[in-house]
């Protein structure tokens, strides 16, 4: 291994959205490193919105980003709280959310992997159908193929 492209294996990327399998692989983590010191947890959400033509006016789109926002913000912090009780100092808990920048959700969380310095990155695996995998491709699989200088966690 490089030196000089070490990530930091005790920074690790949760990417989570609000389903149940996000909660599944929060809870998993928190439990797995509960009583290790010196880990440093960043909770990322990106923020995937419809399509432009969705929306009726540009009014709506603010309404929606202003919702979604809000329920990003409340999940995010219930993660955060799940470690802070498993004992993590919230100093080490880190919360962030951002637009989908590029074209897949996956391609944004390892980008901000990198950004980050992380060494890990966890995920929850959707519940796609076969057919619905092959088509469009599920997050988890995207980021295993594709990640490089990291450990990548996918909790069922």
């Amino acid at each position: 291994m490089n030196l000089s492209t070490h990530r930091n294996n005790k920074k690790i990327l949760i990417a989570v959205n609000t389903s149940g399998n996000s909660r599944r692989a929060v809870s998993y983590v928190s439990k797995i490193l509960r009583g290790f010191s010196g880990f440093h947890v960043v909770f990322l959400h990106v923020i995937d919105p419809p399509e432009e033509d969705y929306f009726s006016c540009r009014a709506e789109e603010e309404k929606w980003m202003v919702q979604h926002g809000i329920e990003i913000d409340r999940r995010l912090d219930e993660y955060r709280q799940i470690f802070i009780r498993e004992g993590f100092d919230p100093k080490a808990l880190s919360l962030r959310k951002t637009l989908r920048y590029g074209p897949s959700v996956a391609e944004c969380i390892l980008e901000e992997q990198h950004r980050l310095g992380c060494g890990t990155v966890v995920v929850g695996r959707q519940a796609l159908s076969r057919s619905e995998e092959f088509l469009f491709g599920s997050i988890s699989s995207k980021i295993v193929s594709h990640a490089k200088d990291c450990t990548v966690w996918v909790v069922e």
